[in-house]
């Protein structure tokens, strides 16, 4: 026969038992639980992705492999000269972070790979071998070739955004070098307060100019990643000055005024250009439609007149 007093525990921690589980719930440490949560699906996440017969998808476990095969592909297709110009070409593209050299030449593999299949079922659909042999060579050069001329528009668009922006960079530098402040002080207000790509292109010069490069270094880098001549003139006008002693602020001020008659001239040509652009439109396009309205009812007339 059991004791009363250890019955009487035994009832006592039965009902505090409830009352503890209740208090441990609402006194536990949120930002504790919150790391559990955390680990759990980090743990969860590398047990999908690691372990064999996991959740990962059917497309996930044939494309990936599928997509390294085709990027190895591209790599092989690719000599070293063509390597040298894609890097180039990322140069005056801005070198986006997410499309490194490496990137543009694996997508050039799955462009090649997908774009030949794509091809392939059209010419199938078309009927005939020609078709089909012409579909997939003809898919299989658009898909290689295609991030090459998306690369190459997007360095244009970019060198277009730097020629824009650059009489208004050189009238901040200017003005900040003549009231004061030295030619990486002044780079650095562009860096920090222009927009577009010429605030990115400065404060690379900043950067490398950190990391032990001189200032005619970094600008002779700059003038390399562009192809516009605006902007080389520019870097080699800086140049010059600092290796013979000239004034920044003087050799600036003469930039800045030769940017705005160059941005004016730019102006005017491509104002002059307008009837020469607008020529084709209005032979193809407006003067059939006054032909009709015009013409039209006296050639209804006589075609009655002849009728008759």
């Amino acid at each position: 026969m059991h004791h009363p007093a250890t019955l009487l525990v035994a009832l006592g921690a039965a009902g505090l038992a409830p009352i503890f589980a209740v208090l441990a719930m609402l006194l536990r440490d949120p930002d504790r639980a919150a790391v559990t949560r955390t680990l759990a699906t980090i743990h969860q996440g590398y047990v999908d992705r690691n372990v064999p017969g996991g959740r990962a998808s059917f497309g996930i476990r044939v494309g990936q492999p599928l997509a390294r095969r085709l990027g190895s592909l591209g790599a092989a297709l690719t000599p070293s000269g063509a390597l040298a110009r894609l890097q180039r070409q990322l140069d005056r593209a801005g070198n986006p972070p997410a499309w490194p050299v490496e990137r543009v030449v694996a997508a050039k593999g799955v462009g090649l790979g997908a774009a030949a299949l794509g091809g392939l079922l059209l010419g199938l659909c078309m009927g005939g071998t020609g078709n089909i042999a012409v579909g997939a060579l003809g898919g299989a050069l658009v898909g290689f070739f295609g991030p090459d001329v998306a690369l190459y528009n997007t360095g244009v668009k970019r060198q277009d955004q730097l020629r824009l922006s650059l009489p208004d960079v050189l009238d901040t530098l200017t003005i900040c070098v003549e009231a004061g402040q030295g030619f990486d002080a002044a780079l650095a207000q562009v860096a920090r307060n222009a927009k577009g790509p010429m605030a990115g292109e400065a404060a690379r010069v900043l950067q490398e100019m950190r990391i032990g490069k001189s200032r005619s270094e970094a600008l002779r880098a700059m003038a390399s990643r562009t192809s516009v001549p605006e902007l080389r003139g520019f870097a080699s006008a800086v140049v010059h000055a600092s290796d013979l002693g000239v004034p920044v602020g003087q050799v600036l001020r003469e930039q800045a005024r030769e940017m705005r008659l160059r941005r004016r001239q730019r102006a005017e040509e491509q104002a002059q250009k307008v009837p020469i652009k607008i020529l084709f439109p209005t032979l193809f396009c407006l003067f059939p439609a006054l032909f009709v309205v015009i013409l039209g009812p006296g050639v209804i007339n006589i075609v009655h007149a002849f009728a008759h």
